[in-house]
């Protein structure tokens, strides 16, 4: 079984689908001769051809309108935007076209795009290289927003998206493209989209996170555990549209603290919506506040980036304070 890094996980995800279906098209700015910025589709126009792996213009807007088009007549395109920062020339279609199709038809067309998009902070990208924009999305009924933490989920999530029924939003946190190796089978599986996996068990405190921010969950999870004999569960959302309530329901039941962490700012964003959640449907098993680690409200800064996003001292100092109220 071949150890891969996420970006690994990807292209292997796409070269396995692609071989077996041939409705699935590649599409985006410098997918195929370059593989992309991080080249994730390297190698694929040389076995596919261009006629299924797309070289675009330099035109968000365009990439994800054909996306639709050819979803429409029955391909399974797979659109990549080389950042997630650059999506917004696209959010017209991805909201208005994109999302409603099957409302709009009455069920008589669907548009299963896929939409990869490597996102978020932690490589001096500086602003326009480094946003988080999921909540944007997760607001939008129609989409399926999913973010992996993991090579092994990678590509797992990654083939669901691309035989699912409606558009898949897949963000790629780029800050751990490379960070790590885990052990990840060829051939065929799938990780559903829709539900949440524990990465830590524990009785005190629920953290829950995604993306690249669920590692620094569970490296504050490691320093509670050490230090102060706090035991935190963690919970890696996976998918955060639609989330996993059930599992949500029975950690938070189970811990009555409860802890978001996410990198993008904080008002409005995801970490928002588990906290109301948790105070709409659990607010009597609650032993202490509902708190939010989160990026801050600024625009992402360049030379500020380490102090910006949430850090396994931020998580440690809100487990502190939830468990000590």
């Amino acid at each position: 079984m071949p150890e891969l890094t996420i970006v690994e996980a990807v292209r292997m995800a796409l070269d396995e689908e692609m071989e077996r279906n041939d409705r699935v098209i590649i599409l985006g700015e410098d997918v195929g001769k370059d593989g992309g910025v991080f080249r994730a589709t390297l190698g694929l126009i040389d076995k596919y051809g261009p006629e299924r792996v797309l070289d675009t213009p330099l035109n968000e807007s365009g990439i994800i309108g054909f996306a639709i088009g050819l979803a429409l007549y029955g391909l399974r395109p797979v659109a990549e935007i080389q950042f997630a920062d650059f999506i917004w020339p696209a959010m017209d279609q991805i909201v208005s076209e994109l999302a409603k199709y099957r409302y709009r038809s009455g069920g008589q067309f669907k548009a299963p795009v896929v939409v990869r998009a490597p996102y978020g902070g932690g490589v001096r990208g500086a602003h326009y290289h480094s946003q988080s924009p999921e909540a944007y999305f997760a607001h939008t009924p129609g989409l399926k927003i999913v973010i992996p933490s993991n090579p092994y989920d990678t590509k797992g999530l990654l083939t669901a998206a691309m035989r699912h029924p409606d558009p898949v939003l897949f963000f790629e946190p780029k800050r751990i493209y490379r960070a790590f190796r885990e052990e990840v089978p060829t051939g065929d599986y799938t990780v559903p989209i829709g539900k949440a996996a524990i990465s830590r068990n524990g009785n005190d405190v629920t953290l829950i996170s995604y993306g690249a921010m669920l590692h620094i969950a569970l490296a504050a999870a490691e320093l509670a555990e050490e230090k102060h004999n706090i035991s935190c569960e963690v919970i890696d959302l996976r998918t955060i549209y639609p989330y996993d309530l059930e599992t949500i329901e029975k950690s938070v039941k189970k811990t009555g603290r409860v802890i978001s962490v996410t990198e993008a700012p904080k008002t409005v964003g995801f970490g928002a919506e588990l906290s109301a959640l948790a105070a709409e449907r659990w607010i009597e098993y609650m032993e202490g506040p509902i708190i939010r680690v989160a990026g801050y409200d600024v625009p992402f800064p360049f030379v500020l980036e380490k102090y910006y996003m949430p850090t396994e001292e931020r998580v440690l100092d809100a487990i502190l304070q939830v468990y000590n109220f």
